[in-house]
């Protein structure tokens, strides 16, 4: 019975915090984006609502922050130099997991809500993105390239971090909108939402997923080109005689 009580006594504490522990209910507009003929990007609405234990908002201040991120892949970033008038390919680096796509909105500039221990466990910025290089390269000239690759991304619009960008209502509900630009690749993207209170994580959420496709005929060109590459080339080689022959013959005519 002793044990038994000692027991007892020791899980109080881990289900009462259990207990205070607020729960995020988080959604987005559309779970699914097309791609089509004439397609210049979409926006994104990811709201959601804090439930608090019973029923109660803390005392203080809460922050969030929405991150949306695109299927990893492998990237070899490569450096042009100008070598005698011609540009080359110079140096390169390996990276093995790079998000096809990185967004995070936040109610605050992250650098006011979370330091940087937790900024890099969960990720957060553009800053504390773990690209894993690969291989035997100089700290310093790895950080370059991975700067490099950061700031390409992010001039393409693949990379965007937006601080203020999530309003958040009584406490309550939260809302914040992520542009998704034309030239993102197709795959399944996670929505993940944290709630931040006196610098800690207290919750993260990243059950919601988007799924970006391509329909219509740019999906049976997408398909051809994977599958079938053979018919695919000697179709583009046929279009573009026809094309030649045709322009050649307009011309003669005229």
């Amino acid at each position: 019975m002793r044990l038994l009580f000692t027991l007892l006594l020791m899980l109080l504490p881990v289900a009462a915090h259990a207990q205070a522990t607020p729960k995020l209910v988080p959604d987005v507009s559309q779970r699914q984006i097309d791609i089509q003929s004439g397609f210049t990007g979409a926006e994104l609405l990811l709201f959601g609502a804090i439930i608090y234990p019973r029923g109660v908002a803390p005392e203080g201040q809460v922050d969030v922050a929405v991150v949306l991120r695109g299927p990893t892949r492998p990237i070899t970033l490569r450096e042009k130099q100008k070598i005698a008038g011609i540009w080359i390919n110079a140096d390169s680096s390996d990276f093995r997991s790079v998000p096809a796509y990185y967004a995070i909105a936040s109610s605050r500039p992250l650098d006011t809500i979370v330091d940087d221990k937790t900024a890099a466990i969960y990720e957060l910025g553009l800053d504390n993105l773990q690209l894993s290089p690969s291989g035997e390269v100089d700290a310093k000239e790895q950080r370059r390239f991975s700067n490099g690759l950061v700031d390409l991304k992010r001039r393409g619009g693949l990379f965007r971090q937006e601080a203020g960008s999530v309003n958040i209502t009584d406490q309550v509900l939260y809302r914040a909108r992520l542009y998704v630009p034309s030239s993102v690749p197709v795959g399944t993207y996670t929505a993940e939402t944290l709630l931040i209170r006196n610098g800690r994580v207290i919750v993260a959420d990243d059950n919601v997923e988007v799924r970006v496709r391509k329909t219509g005929f740019e999906q049976l060109v997408s398909i051809l080109a994977q599958d079938y590459s053979l018919f695919y080339g000697a179709m583009a080689v046929l279009v573009s005689l026809l094309l030649g022959w045709f322009a050649g013959y307009v011309f003669q005519r005229l």
